[in-house]
């Protein structure tokens, strides 16, 4: 058996390592103790517009020119960083800087931790506050509901050309009257009568009228109006979610606003340029065969465009002419992924193709071996700019020709496309063509970096609730078990540490309910020291040595704690698995708390009583 001499005492490797987990989470929890700056984030909206010490110049200038006060200017990477002292000037410079550098340049407010420098070039960051402590990015989005109809009415024309096709009708043109709907001219009255009756009975949902003696045309129902606009909404949401949870955001709300809004709210975002680029964007792909019976520059100098001809321009700005008919679009894409091109080592996304899109693509190419084919970028974008002070909105498309190529055999399923400037456009392009394309455009029409949702109150509330509680708990310990209560309230605060650290380190986000978890899991950690100094007085009572009692007792209460925080712990798991926002927030502070409290009460509230108490003759113990 042990004798009082060898009792309660750890070996040096045992402190050791109880001292490097304190020290880690010291290391970790520090970036918090430093706050952040109100900023301003620029990046470019392509890799090769340079972010170099030249555009930092030329930033500085416009703010000391409009007498914008700024805290320092950083470069970090492909964004620059521009630092206030509040959110007033952030949200000033913010419109100045979006007006004078134009559309080749993303600006978006930020905050960005304010942490020595040192400490971010380790890679140590604060943790993540939620909407109703910090923020985060909010975007409330419009979706273009005439573009919707109007998708639909062109999917008609081709529709309704095929059908009459199919009925040998003979027609002088189809296509979407200016009012809205499908408007079909004709040579004879009879052959318009004739379509009429077949398209009545092949299309029953569109409504027939006759606009003159040689004319049809055919409108979208009232009811499929509204179930397409009804549809568009939803299926954007759910490629919103796709976005976002490719961007790996924590705890993210996309909801639906009145009948054709959209709300995006990301707590604890850093990177809100990149959020916007990602969300806002509606990048999608054209397969289009070039014109090759024509001069592409006599088209651009004379603005003459053959009848079944667009004309594009590519990435160098030189006019390149392609066919008006579509071969495929990007809704025929069901995978991409981003990766290297084997013969050039150029970046390039390789697409994976839906069943009827590989169909289309097979019979598009297996015709037209040896000809070229491009590859047209589309970009919906808006522009923001005061026009007498007040903000106006400017819609515009980007449409660019990122590779033409020659087809030297049938396409597939599978295929790749390359003409990218860089891997981070691969990346981008692959994310958005993998997520979904929107069915309907949509605008941001409100963007900002929202604050807590009950202000700073709410943030100073809590931290109030965490200290005045750490308080009670150490003034009822240090009264009620002496020196015992004081080693208890310091593995109170080590485990306090401990978690904020864990959250720093997962990058977790820390919510309003977060912070009522880690109240909570204070009060269950002092509870296992409270079980277990009850147990050394139980021992003592019995006539056991202040030595043996203090062995039995952090022996003998463990089996009880583990139980009891094993079950705490399962509660919590079933929260975060089946609960949502702030709940899922709750449950994972429970978590890390729970088991952080398993080692600072058991393991290292005994190291300080072996340190104290250990390997010493007691005659008396005072708990």
């Amino acid at each position: 058996m042990p004798t009082p001499h060898t009792l309660n005492q750890y070996p040096w490797w045992k402190y050791l390592l109880i001292g490097l987990v304190l020290l880690w989470g010291l290391i970790f929890a520090l970036p918090n103790l430093f706050g952040e700056d109100p900023a301003v984030q620029i990046s470019g909206t392509r890799a090769n517009i340079a972010i170099d010490a030249a555009f930092q110049s030329r930033v500085a200038a416009l703010l000391d020119t409009e007498k914008l006060p700024h805290k320092r200017l950083e470069r970090e990477g492909d964004r620059l960083l521009v630092r206030f002292a509040d959110s007033e000037e952030q949200l000033k410079a913010a419109d100045i800087l979006k007006d004078r550098l134009g559309r080749d340049y993303i600006v978006a407010l930020n905050l960005a931790s304010s942490a020595p420098s040192f400490l971010r070039a380790l890679g140590l960051n604060p943790m993540y506050l939620g909407l109703d402590l910090r923020g985060g990015v909010h975007f409330l989005m419009q979706v273009d509901m005439d573009a919707t109809v109007k998708q639909v009415e062109e999917s008609y024309v081709d529709e309704i050309r095929a059908q009459l096709r199919a009925e040998k009708a003979q027609y002088a043109s189809v296509g979407r009257a200016a009012t809205g709907g499908v408007q079909v001219e004709f040579k004879e009255e009879a052959e318009r009568d004739k379509a009429a009756q077949a398209l009545r009975k092949q299309l029953p949902g569109l409504q027939q009228s006759e606009p003159g003696p040689l004319s049809l045309k055919l409108a979208l129902g009232e009811p499929e109006i509204k179930e397409k606009r009804d549809f568009a909404l939803q299926q954007n949401i759910t490629t919103l979610r796709n976005r976002v949870n490719e961007l790996g955001v924590a705890e993210p709300i996309i909801q639906q606003q009145g009948s054709d809004r959209i709300v995006v709210q990301l707590p604890g975002v850093q990177d809100t340029a990149r959020a916007k680029e990602i969300l806002g964007a509606t990048a999608t792909l054209e397969f289009r065969l070039a014109d090759e019976e024509n001069d592409w520059n006599q088209a651009a100098s004379t603005g003459r465009i053959p009848l079944n001809s667009r004309l594009y321009k590519d990435r160098e700005g030189r006019p390149v002419l392609l066919q008006k008919r579509v071969m495929l679009t990007g809704d025929s894409i069901v995978d991409a992924a981003s990766g290297l091109d084997q013969q050039s080592g150029g970046p390039a996304v390789f697409i994976t193709l839906d069943g009827k899109g590989a169909k289309r693509m097979e019979d598009g190419t297996k015709d037209n071996v040896g000809k070229r084919m491009a590859v047209v970028f589309i970009e919906n974008k808006t522009e923001t700019k005061r026009v007498d002070g007040e903000p106006k909105k400017t819609a515009y498309t980007v449409e660019e020709v990122i590779n033409v190529a020659t087809i030297r055999d049938r396409l597939g399923r599978r295929f790749q496309i390359t003409g990218l400037d860089s891997t981070r456009e691969a990346r981008d392009l692959a994310l958005l063509l993998r997520a979904g394309a929107l069915v309907s455009p949509i605008e941001i029409i409100e963007e900002r970096t929202v604050g807590p949702s009950a202000g700073k109150e709410n943030i100073a509330q809590g931290f109030r609730a965490a200290m005045i509680s750490l308080l009670v708990i150490a003034a009822f310990m240090t009264l009620r078990y002496k020196t015992f209560g004081l080693i208890a309230t310091a593995a109170l605060v080590a485990n306090v540490v401990l978690i904020i650290a864990a959250l720093s380190m997962l990058q977790a986000t820390l919510t309003l309910p977060g912070i009522a978890g880690i109240v909570l899991t204070m009060g269950m950690a002092v509870d296992a020291n409270v079980l277990i100094y009850e147990r050394i007085r139980e021992e003592l009572r019995n006539g056991n040595s202040p030595q043996a009692a203090i062995h039995a007792g952090f022996d003998r209460a463990f089996d009880t704690i583990l139980d009891s925080n094993l079950t705490t712990l399962i509660a919590a798991i079933m929260l975060f698995g089946f609960g949502t926002g702030p709940i899922k927030g709750f449950a994972v502070t429970l978590s890390i708390g729970i088991l952080t409290s398993m080692f600072t009460a058991v393991t290292g509230s005994r190291a300080l009583v072996n340190l104290i108490y250990g390997g010493r003759k007691l005659q008396k113990l005072v708990v």
